[in-house]
């Protein structure tokens, strides 16, 4: 895929504060995803744009642990603060999530319901502490069935930081660049 003739979109949920890292709690001023979606615009170029949601999960890891197994058994589509302008204008959306609980946290599941795309080529991208991308690849192709939907990248959250070869890689193995 060539991305000169296309317009692209980082969409990205993560998640500062106490995060479960290498078998222990650790304060993160920035969220090991938004660490991999800056990689990602820094070789593409895309537009950025957060996935955030009205209320704030708890800066306490196991806190937002138990908030977010609540939402999924709920089934909850927490109301996001902000919305894409022009959805209608990108072809491309890098789709980015922390792995919570198999899937991805609801706030996403609140941004891919929020628009049509039809026709667009989402790539998902996921930090997780050893359980990769789980099932997030399959609930994004049920939630977007007219989307294509690339090959996914799962990147330790540990390793976020170095993850920049690996990620040139994935990049360049689909087809991005």
């Amino acid at each position: 895929m060539n991305l000169k003739d296309k317009k692209c979109l980082i969409a990205y949920y993560s998640r500062k504060g106490q995060n479960y890292v290498s078998g222990r709690i650790v304060d993160l001023e920035v969220g090991n995803t938004e660490v991999v979606a800056n990689m990602i615009q820094e070789m593409t170029g895309a537009d950025m744009f957060k996935i955030e949601s009205v209320k704030p999960y708890p800066r306490d890891y196991t806190e937002t642990t138990e908030v977010a197994k609540d939402e999924l058994r709920a089934n909850a589509r927490p109301e996001l603060t902000d919305h894409v302008d022009d959805m209608d204008s990108y072809d491309v959306i890098f789709l980015g999530y922390p792995n919570w609980w198999g899937t991805f946290p609801m706030p996403v599941f609140t941004f891919l319901e929020e628009y049509d795309f039809s026709g667009k080529t989402i790539v998902p991208f996921c930090t997780h502490e050893g359980s990769g991308l789980g099932r997030s690849e399959k609930d994004i192709v049920k939630l977007c069935p007219e989307a294509t939907v690339l090959k996914g990248i799962a990147i330790h959250g540990t390793s976020a930081g170095s993850a920049g070869k690996s990620v040139d890689n994935w990049l360049k193995n689909i087809g991005i660049i």
